[in-house]
């Protein structure tokens, strides 16, 4: 028989053991859960970083007829633009050829998906692979992997159609410019390398320090302001679909009907440039020929001739520095309207 000390004693133990065990429990539920290890795809998420690929000028989008994971941008090489260059951090000119951009470790799904601004037409293959083997200097492409998706990089209200006028009802705003998106692992890694039509081409590093590089082709000189019809982005639009062979016509609807009569895209014989370009590009030609009989500055005989030849022969070489300038640093701020090419299956 048990004496009411012993009983008391069981009670405590008990309860002692009930206490523990409660706090045991307590003490597990405040503590926050382990952490669970992440996946090699999580990581990779972590780490991706959107790259964006900005195409600005007569571009047309196409599938590399050698490469089903590639896609090519063409552009012509025309007197109504400057040479194409490419900016990044740092920047550089190029000259007509065929280039290829290397990006890093992917981490996107390569779709290559479009956005429903930019313009898809048929594009035949054969016509492709002309442009790729034509070694005349007159047209860029770009060979780049293909990316997660085509975004629009600018836009303008625009009517393209197979029929001049194109009809009022394919009018929409249309992209003018185009971001190729690209999901990465790391900034750097980004290179160009390329085969120039004449001449070699020293491949380089892009410095992609804020994530975009762009690929630009402007005007040979700035937009009228008085121009209602928007003339060069007509020539841009007529430039690119000859290139490809294709029978394509854009129209605004902002501009005034009589701007059919002048508009570079129809058949007919293309008038003579003018304004300030025409004037500076006579210039330059001026200055930069031997100018026939003039003689130079060793040879001439003293007085005026001579001073004249000294005058030229200095001009010559400050027009060659300005010329320079003027395509590197002075381009225009003007904005082509035409829209983007890009081929149905790119």
């Amino acid at each position: 028989m048990k004496t009411p000390r012993q009983s008391r004693s069981s009670l405590v133990a008990l309860a002692s053991a009930l206490i523990a065990t409660l706090f045991l429990v307590a003490c597990q539920q405040s503590q926050p859960p382990a952490a669970t290890p992440m996946s090699a795809e999580s990581k990779a998420a972590a780490a991706a970083k959107d790259v964006f690929v900005v195409f600005e000028g007569p571009w047309a989008i196409v599938p590399d007829p050698k490469d089903p994971n590639s896609v090519l941008l063409l552009a012509p090489k025309t007197k109504s633009h400057r040479d194409l260059y490419v900016a990044a951090s740092n920047n550089s000119a190029l000259a007509a050829g065929t280039y290829d951009l290397s990006v890093p470790a992917r981490t996107g799904p390569a779709a290559g998906t479009f956005d429903e601004s930019i313009l898809r037409v048929k594009i035949d293959p054969k016509n492709v692979q002309r442009v790729l083997d034509d070694k005349s200097s007159n047209r860029y492409a770009i060979r780049l992997p293909k990316p997660d998706a085509y975004l629009p990089a600018s836009r303008h209200r625009s009517r393209v159609s197979a029929t001049y006028p194109p009809e009022p009802a394919t009018e929409k705003e249309y992209a003018t410019g185009v971001s190729l998106r690209y999901s990465v692992s790391s900034l750097t890694g980004f290179s160009l390398a390329g085969a120039l039509d004449t001449g070699a081409f020293n491949p380089f590093l892009l410095q992609v320090e804020t994530p975009t590089i762009r690929f630009v082709i402007d005007p040979a000189y700035d937009p009228d302001p008085a121009d209602k019809c928007s003339t060069h982005s007509r020539q841009t639009f007529h430039e690119a679909a000859t290139l490809l062979v294709l029978n394509l016509y854009v129209d605004f609807p902002e501009s005034p009907s009589s701007c059919h009569d002048t508009d570079p895209q129809k058949a007919r014989a293309v008038k003579a440039e003018t304004g300030t370009m025409r004037i500076f590009d006579s210039v330059v030609a001026l200055l930069e020929s031997n100018l026939g009989d003039a003689k130079e500055a060793s040879v001439a005989p003293l007085g005026v001739d001579r001073f004249a030849a000294f005058a030229l022969r200095g001009a010559k070489t400050v027009t060659r520095h300005l010329t320079a300038t003027f395509y590197l640093f002075g381009r225009p701020s003007g904005i082509c309207f035409a829209p983007i090419i890009a081929a149905d299956g790119s």
